[in-house]
């Protein structure tokens, strides 16, 4: 016969095992959920450096670019304002490729004290959140696998899926 503690009742040994178990479940849950969180701050933080010029245009240098040509890194052509204040640039940049050729008129928003210009509108809007989505997916996967909470990741996944699809359609 083996020495066995009744039914119910657990050996000092046992629950500190399961325990600790427990606590190291939650510090890993806990760890992985700072990951998706510095995923998505960091997301926000690359998209802010666009989508601020997007959004708050009031004071800025509204207008046109005329494209002269696109490469693989940006497209440069000419700035017409179209704001009060603005002046006429003959060459700005356009940091990324927006799938433009040469004589294509883009709405634009000139970055202060630079010849840089991001998108302007919905296009400027939707493509300035890229780096989001692209978070948003990181996100759901470390959601899903360290935190096993397949719902909110499956809705992490949707959220980034669709900025990145809005950004691909709106171009």
């Amino acid at each position: 016969m083996s020495a066995r503690a009744p039914s119910g009742h657990r050996s000092p040994s046992g629950s500190s095992r399961g325990s600790g178990r427990a606590v190291l479940t939650w510090l890993g849950r806990a760890a992985m959920g700072l990951v998706a969180l510095v995923l998505l701050v960091a997301g926000v933080w690359g998209s802010w450096g666009s989508a601020q010029h997007v959004l708050f245009t009031k004071g800025r240098e509204r207008g046109e670019m005329t494209v002269s040509r696109c490469g693989g890194e940006e497209c440069v052509g000419a700035f017409t304002p179209l704001s009060p204040g603005a002046r006429a640039r003959a060459r700005v940049v356009l940091d990324q490729s927006v799938g433009a050729g040469a004589g294509d008129r883009l709405a634009v928003v000139v970055k202060p004290d630079t010849d840089e210009v991001v998108r302007a509108g919905l296009p400027g809007l939707v493509r300035s959140w890229v780096p989001l989505g692209g978070a948003l997916l990181l996100a759901a996967v470390v959601l899903a696998g360290g935190v096993r909470l397949w719902r909110t990741a499956w809705a992490t996944a949707a959220a980034g899926l669709l900025l990145l699809a809005a950004a691909v359609v709106t171009v």
